[in-house]
């Protein structure tokens, strides 16, 4: 936090924010926190060190945002033990940060989510395919951002890409999660929930059927239905509180499947289009934290 202008004594942070880099987003969060006099202490989870026969912290809360998955998850996981409260918690960042978790969660809540099916091996999934349909989509079960996500047309194809996840070393990466291809309109929705809030979703426009933000999406704004809006609250609902980024498709019949869920969610595109002050919600969010704690 930068030092207070007029002199004043600047308290202990009784905040931690969990970051080895700062990207838009942090630095958005950072400024509101500046702006409002909050402390904080920066914590980078590549220099942390927690002694665990002594474990305290001075901090009630921190805000995970780091950008690996298992830093921001381990972390967060010491802290609670501590009795930090973290946003977003441990356990909504292991649930969120693996899709075959995600999936299995929203759908025993009901929620309508696309065709999946996952397999040990890659080659179990091969001959699966033949039955399950083309096109399909596999994914890693840890990702974001679009990375190692590849469409599938035909068995030739699987067959081609299956081949090269059944030689990556590490046994998760050859778990295959097989998502059906849903033919969206060139386009998907990413819809902000804090809390139990929803605070707006954009429409996420590209050429390629890849339509992610980090892979130069078109970030427009989508109106919020009450359909839309309902599906976003209760997906939210169903993983816990906190904040959250929440993809969804639209099929070829107009119906809304809900992809996935971001538990470190990235908003400068919507920021841009929403007439909302999404770092000030973040905050506020985060100040709520604080007083219960």
């Amino acid at each position: 936090m930068n030092p207070p202008e007029d002199g004043t004594r600047e308290l202990p942070p009784r905040l931690a924010v969990i970051a080895s880099r700062v990207a838009v987003e942090e630095k958005r969060i950072l400024d509101e926190l500046d702006r409002r006099r909050i402390p904080y202490h920066m914590l980078d989870p590549r220099t942390a060190v927690f002694r665990l026969e002594q474990l305290k912290t001075p901090w009630s809360t921190a805000v995970a945002r780091e950008v690996s998955h298992h830093r921001n998850l381990t972390t967060a996981r010491i802290l609670e033990h501590a009795g930090v409260t973290v946003v977003n918690s441990a356990a909504a960042i292991a649930l969120c940060g693996d899709k075959l978790l995600t999936t299995l969660t929203l759908q025993a809540a009901g929620l309508p989510v696309p065709r999946c099916m996952v397999t040990p091996t890659p080659q179990a999934a091969v001959d699966a395919l033949d039955d399950f349909g083309y096109p399909a989509v596999v994914k890693p079960l840890t990702g974001s951002w679009g990375r190692q996500v590849a469409r599938l047309a035909d068995r030739d194809a699987a067959e081609a890409v299956l081949e090269l996840r059944e030689a990556l070393p590490d046994p998760q990466q050859r778990i295959t999660y097989v998502q059906e291809y849903v033919d969206k309109p060139g386009r998907d929705i990413r819809g902000l929930v804090f809390g139990t809030e929803v605070v707006g979703a954009v429409y996420r426009t590209s050429a390629s059927w890849r339509t992610n933000t980090a892979r130069d999406a078109r970030t427009v704004l989508c109106p919020l239905t009450a359909e839309l809006e309902s599906l976003l609250a209760a997906t939210a609902a169903a993983i816990g509180p906190g904040v959250y980024g929440i993809d969804v498709l639209e099929d070829g019949d107009g119906r809304l499947l809900v992809n996935e869920v971001n538990h470190t969610p990235q908003f400068r595109g919507a920021a841009e289009v929403l007439d909302v002050d999404l770092a000030g919600r973040y905050v506020d969010y985060l100040v709520q934290q604080m007083v219960r704690n």
